[in-house]
């Protein structure tokens, strides 16, 4: 069975009173990624779920949680996966999906269960969904890039969209991934955040002894969390979400909420943070 943690949603003002340790407990994910197990994070933020599979060549199956009461846990939703480790499989739905590091698999509402089988690590994206959609496979060559930022800025990136609505259609889900380039440590500088939509950062691609300092709160109320490998954070819908770090890094963005407008965002220059 999977192992299931449920995290409520936070008002800004009690996020002002945290210390360090009451901080990461409600906004840093830890130990998703553990050998033999699926672990979730069902959250209270659009009842958007994060998570992972490590199938470490056994089989995995993630079919019901009692969180969702539901008989499948994808009965009412639909998932984003995506693997970070080596080659695996996904099947689902009737259908089986190889998976080579970098690709992204939608799951569409209703698919059933789901199995994990190979040497993959699957990091694991879901939010309510109201239709059923395709499944797709879409493959690290499919995505959407573009390119932001400047070396003088220390901030140059590529941004990979997977789901998304320029490559695909999904209900609610919009995910992708970005990554730094050598030298550049700063992620979405300027910093933004959407009322309209929550958001989830899984850090990956780094050195055990690398972190990511992760700015988050509100733009006059800042706060941080110092962000290990393949630990993720939650963003609520007042939080802003930038970060820097040490050393190479490629960071995992989900998204759900009232629209799958990946320009939705309220911007917030550095001169007006706190």
């Amino acid at each position: 069975m999977p192992h299931v943690e449920t995290r409520h949603a936070i008002h800004p003002e009690h996020a002002r009173t945290m210390d360090t340790e009451t901080l990461r407990r409600h906004f840093l994910a830890e130990g998703l990624f553990a050998d033999g197990e699926i672990r979730l994070i069902y959250t209270h933020y659009d009842r958007f779920t994060l998570g992972a599979a490590v199938p470490a060549g056994k089989t995995l199956t993630l079919d019901r949680i009692e969180e969702t009461r539901t008989e499948t846990f994808l009965e009412r939703r639909e998932m984003g996966i995506v693997n970070i480790g080596d080659a695996g499989t996904v099947e689902a739905a009737g259908q089986s999906w190889e998976m080579n590091r970098g690709d992204v698999l939608y799951l569409g509402m209703g698919s059933g269960a789901v199995n994990f089988s190979g040497h993959g690590r699957f990091y694991i994206t879901s939010a309510p969904a109201h239709r059923t959609l395709p499944c797709r496979l879409v493959t690290v060559q499919d995505a959407k890039e573009v390119r932001l930022g400047a070396v003088e800025t220390s901030n140059k990136r590529t941004i990979r969209q997977f789901i998304h609505p320029l490559v695909m259609e999904s209900c609610q889900l919009v995910l992708g991934y970005t990554t730094l380039e050598d030298g550049s440590v700063w992620n979405t500088i300027p910093s933004h955040y959407h009322d309209r939509r929550m958001e989830a950062y899984l850090y990956h691609g780094m050195e055990p002894e690398s972190r990511v300092l992760h700015l988050m709160g509100e733009p006059q109320e800042t706060r941080h969390l110092f962000v290990a490998n393949e630990q993720a954070v939650i963003s609520p819908t007042w939080s802003i979400h930038s970060g820097a770090g040490i050393g190479g890094y490629t960071f995992i963005w989900a998204m759900a909420g009232d629209n799958v407008d990946y320009t939705d965002m309220d911007f917030v220059q550095p001169e007006d943070m706190r």
